[in-house]
């Protein structure tokens, strides 16, 4: 049984104000630590991190809005605003990393022989560690809650923990004289955070051209409808994303030699099982009669 949509808004919002207040720490300290010790690395991440906090609002606005329930002008809900928000957030990381390898480029390229204060590798330790235990608590809450905005935010999330690492060590290589360590440590920030963003904007926009649900989850709806009594076989079997949502069309093949009244009985808990039993937003049936059985 899918949770309550109130339940699920409230644990997506509880989770994503976690991050934002972790965030708007991690940002101040970063930007700041990487000023005074003269790191672009630490500052890179700084950057990384206040752009989480910009995605940390997306996403709250996003839930906010996908529980608006439907209307006049969007008959199946709001849901893929939820997609619309995953797809802003790849654009946003896509944007961000790009300035970031820019900026990195430019800093190899002309490298300054300048020794980085030991203030920006403890931070950078700092940072790792509260990223990869924000990372395992946002992806706990939002595999349970099966919802691909919230993952993309989590993975996110485990992104800048990974960066942190690869910041740490390039300013671990400044202190001990590879000055070139640090803008290189910002380079591959930058390349982390394009990668990232390009998968999550891919998803994204797979999902509002209504790409089709996985083919384990295709099989685990068609084996719900064949389990329904009164069901003998089924075609044209059709899904597509709505959200964290599926939608899905299917021909159901019922005993021709049966009332209409009882095969709209069939068809109704055929339709009744999968709602209960998977991520399903509505399901469209279309009978089909076949030939007389025992």
């Amino acid at each position: 049984m899918m949770e309550s949509a109130h339940a699920r808004y409230e644990d997506g919002r509880r989770s994503t104000l976690i991050s934002i207040v972790v965030n708007v720490t991690l940002t101040t300290l970063q930007i700041l630590t990487g000023l005074f010790a003269g790191s672009q690395a630490l500052i890179a991440d700084g950057v990384h991190s206040l752009s989480d906090l910009v995605a940390d609002f997306v996403v709250l606005l996003a839930a906010r809005q996908s529980r608006n329930p439907a209307d006049e002008d969007h008959q199946y809900g709001h849901q893929r605003f939820e997609t619309a928000a995953s797809l802003a957030l790849g654009a946003l990381l896509l944007a961000v990393g790009t300035g970031m390898l820019i900026s990195a480029y430019f800093k190899v390229q002309a490298p300054a022989a300048q020794t980085v204060h030991m203030a920006a590798f403890w931070v950078a330790l700092a940072t790792l560690a509260s990223k990869e235990l924000l990372f395992r608590y946002m992806l706990r809450i939002a595999e349970r809650l099966r919802s691909s905005m919230l993952v993309a935010n989590a993975w996110h999330a485990r992104s800048d923990a990974v960066s942190s690492l690869v910041v740490a060590l390039g300013i671990g290589g400044n202190l001990l004289g590879f000055h070139l360590l640090d803008p290189i440590a910002a380079l591959v920030v930058g390349l982390m955070i394009v990668r990232t963003g390009w998968l999550f904007f891919w998803r994204a926009l797979n999902d509002l051209m209504d790409k089709a649900v996985s083919e384990e989850e295709s099989e685990a709806i068609r084996a719900t409808l064949l389990a329904t009594p009164g069901v003998f076989g089924l075609h044209d079997l059709r899904t597509r994303k709505m959200g964290d949502l599926t939608i899905v069309d299917v021909h159901l093949e019922l005993d021709g030699n049966q009332t209409v009244t009882a095969g709209h009985a069939i068809a109704s808990l055929a339709r009744q099982r999968v709602m209960e039993q998977h991520q399903v937003l509505d399901v469209m049936t279309h009978v089909d009669p076949v030939g007389h059985i025992e």
